[in-house]
C-alpha cells in the first residue's frame, strides 16, 4: 500500500510539473508575440509620422526601392560574334557602302557589285554588278526594307525591288558621285560630290525633278532625316553641319564648329530636336546640339577620326566608329560620355556601320576588307531574356 501510495504521488507530482511547465512557456510565447506586435505597430506608426512630415512626394518604401543597389549593367562582349570577308571593300571616308534593313537582310557594295547577307540564314546573293564603268558610292534600305536604294561613282541612283531582284526606277540628277543617302517614308533624300542635295519623292515619275537643296560648298558626305521627318541634317567636306526644315526646303541651323569633313550624323531616338555629329581627322570631336534652340550643347574628343554614329534604341547610349588613328568601335552612354566599351579587330579605318532592326546588334566595315557583327545594346528591361533573331548566329564560325 505505501508503494502504490507514494508511486501515485510521485505521479501527480510529475503531472502538476508538466502542467506548470507549459503554462510557462504559453505566457511567454504570448507575451513575446504581443511585444513583437506592439514594436511593428510602433514602427508603422513611426513611419507614418516620418512621410507625413517629410517633404518628399516619395513613400518610405519608394525610398528604400530607389536606395536598394542596383544591378550591373551587362558587359558588352569585346570581340564580334561573326567576321565576314569584304574582298574589295573601298578604303574611302566619304562612301556609305553599308546598311541593315528592317527585314534583317545586310547590303554591302564591294567595287561594282552589291551583295545582299541574309541574317536569319546566312545565305549570301548578289543583286547587282554596274559593269565596268562606275562603282557603288552608297546604299540605302527604305524604312519597309523593300526596296534598295544604290548611289553610284558616276551620279546615278538606282532603286531596287529586293523580292524581285531587279531595278525599278533609276535617277540621274547629279553630276558626280552620290555618296550620301537617307530615306524617310516616301522620300529619299541623295547627297552627292556636285554639292547638291535632291530630295526625291518615289510616289512620282522618275523623269520628275526633285527638289534641291543647295548650300554646301564641298561634297555632301553625310545625310540623316528627323525622327519626325520635319528636318534633315547633311554634313559636308566644308567642315560645316546645316539642318533644313523639310516643309520650307530652308536652312534651320548652320553649325560651322567642326575643323574637319562631317560624316558622322544620328538623331537622337530619346529625345526630341537631339542631334549627334562627327568630324574628320583634323576635328576629332563629337558634338551634340540642341536643333530646337540652335545650341551647341556639348562637345566630347574622341581622340580619332569619327566616322560614324548611332544611338541605342533601347537606352540613353551611342555608338562610334573611328578611323586614324585608333580604328575602334566605342559605345559611350549618354550624356556623362562615359566609355561603356572600346571594341578592337579592325586593322584599318572603321569607316562604316550599321544597325540591325532589333537594336542590340551592329556591323562594321573597314578598309581591311572585312566586316564584323558585335552586340553592344540589350532591350534594356532588367530580367527580359533577349529574343533577338540574331541569338542564333553565335554559332557560326
Amino acid at each position: 500500500i505505501a508503494a502504490t501510495t507514494n508511486s501515485n504521488i510521485t505521479s501527480a507530482s510529475t503531472t502538476t510539473v508538466n502542467t506548470t511547465s507549459n503554462a510557462e512557456e504559453q505566457y511567454i510565447f504570448n507575451n513575446t508575440m504581443e511585444t513583437w506586435q506592439q514594436m511593428n505597430q510602433s514602427t508603422q506608426r513611426r513611419q507614418m509620422l516620418e512621410e507625413s512630415l517629410s517633404l518628399s512626394p516619395l513613400s518610405s518604401a519608394s525610398h528604400r526601392l530607389l536606395s536598394a543597389p542596383r544591378k550591373a549593367a551587362p558587359k558588352i562582349p569585346k570581340s564580334p560574334f561573326k567576321v565576314l570577308d569584304a574582298p574589295d571593300l573601298a578604303d574611302d571616308f566619304y562612301l556609305n557602302l553599308l546598311d541593315w534593313s528592317s527585314t534583317n537582310t545586310v547590303a554591302v557594295g564591294l567595287d561594282s557589285c552589291v551583295y545582299l547577307w541574309n541574317a536569319l540564314t546566312s545565305q549570301v546573293s548578289q543583286l547587282c554588278d554596274l559593269g565596268p564603268d562606275q562603282t557603288i558610292a552608297s546604299l540605302c534600305f527604305n524604312k519597309a526594307g523593300t526596296h534598295l536604294a544604290v548611289g553610284t561613282s558616276v551620279g546615278v541612283v538606282k532603286v531596287w525591288d529586293i523580292a524581285a531582284e531587279q531595278d525599278v526606277n533609276t535617277y540621274r540628277h547629279h553630276t558626280s558621285r552620290v555618296g550620301s543617302m537617307n530615306w524617310t517614308h516616301n522620300m529619299l533624300g541623295c547627297g552627292s560630290r556636285d554639292r547638291r542635295i535632291s530630295l526625291i519623292d518615289d510616289r512620282v515619275s522618275q523623269e520628275t525633278t526633285p527638289t534641291f537643296l543647295e548650300a554646301h560648298r564641298q561634297e555632301v558626305c553625310g545625310l540623316k532625316f528627323s525622327m519626325d521627318n520635319m528636318s534633315l541634317a547633311s554634313g559636308g567636306n566644308d567642315n560645316k553641319l546645316l539642318v533644313w526644315d523639310i516643309r520650307t526646303n530652308s536652312i534651320a541651323h548652320r553649325f560651322a564648329q567642326h575643323r574637319a569633313a562631317v560624316k558622322a550624323i544620328a538623331w537622337s531616338p530619346h529625345q526630341r530636336g537631339l542631334l549627334a555629329s562627327g568630324g574628320g581627322t583634323a576635328d576629332q570631336t563629337i558634338r551634340f546640339w540642341n536643333t530646337l534652340t540652335g545650341r551647341d550643347v556639348q562637345v566630347v574628343q574622341a581622340e580619332s577620326q569619327v566616322c560614324n554614329i548611332a544611338w541605342s534604341k533601347s537606352a540613353n547610349q551611342l555608338v562610334s566608329t573611328h578611323g586614324y588613328s585608333h580604328n575602334e568601335v566605342i559605345v559611350w552612354k549618354y550624356p556623362s560620355m562615359q566609355e561603356l566599351a572600346v571594341l578592337t579587330g579592325h586593322t584599318q579605318r572603321v569607316l562604316y556601320l550599321a544597325m540591325s532592326p532589333d537594336g542590340e546588334s551592329i556591323v562594321t566595315g573597314a578598309g581591311d576588307e572585312t566586316i564584323r557583327f558585335w552586340h553592344v545594346f540589350s532591350k534594356g528591361i532588367a530580367g527580359h531574356k533577349s529574343r533577338s533573331k540574331l541569338s542564333g548566329m553565335s554559332q557560326i564560325r
